[in-house]
């Protein structure tokens, strides 16, 4: 897939989305499972699964695994004061995911500090996220990239939810 995409959530988080290009070709599709599972998955221009990600039962993390079923790696969050930030750990590396506080502009480093991969997260009045992923990597392919800010924003989602859920109490 090529360096850098675009594709989108779906309202209610369920169904079917087209990755583009920046010509605006399709590139594959990202299938969004259900609004209850949160799983996702990545498939090229034929239809064929590349990349899923989801949480497994009653956990925080989110798994990343070929279609195979071969974990590449594991998102989580990470304690930070004023900023968002995740990591993404796979059996080599581990990526640092950061955003400021209020920004939809997130980056990712590599161990040595090196900027791998930006996305950006634009919102529309009444319409699902939208993502630019730019992949400057050649260590992480642009699927599983998609996978991961993919569950970046599944964490989001669920730490407004429960977030909002405590207020009432």
């Amino acid at each position: 897939m090529e360096r850098c995409v675009y594709f989108k959530d779906t309202f209610f988080s369920s169904g079917r989305t087209d990755i583009y290009n920046a010509e605006q070709q399709k590139r594959g599709v990202l299938d969004l499972k259900s609004a209850f599972s949160s799983g996702v998955s990545i498939e090229n221009e034929t239809g064929r699964v590349l990349v899923e990600g989801s949480f497994p039962f009653m956990s925080g993390k989110w798994i990343v695994k070929q279609s195979d079923g071969k974990e590449l790696g594991v998102v989580k969050s990470a304690f930070a004061f004023f900023s968002k930030r995740y990591r993404y750990i796979t059996n080599g590396p581990t990526y640092e995911i950061e955003a400021p506080a209020f920004s939809k502009e997130y980056t990712i480093f590599d161990e040595s500090k090196s900027e791998i991969a930006t996305f950006n997260k634009v919102n529309g009045f009444f319409q699902a996220s939208a993502y630019e992923l730019k992949n400057n990597s050649d260590a992480l392919l642009t699927e599983e990239l998609i996978a991961v800010v993919m569950g970046v924003n599944a964490i989001e989602k669920r730490n407004q939810s429960s977030a909002g859920a405590g207020a009432g109490s």
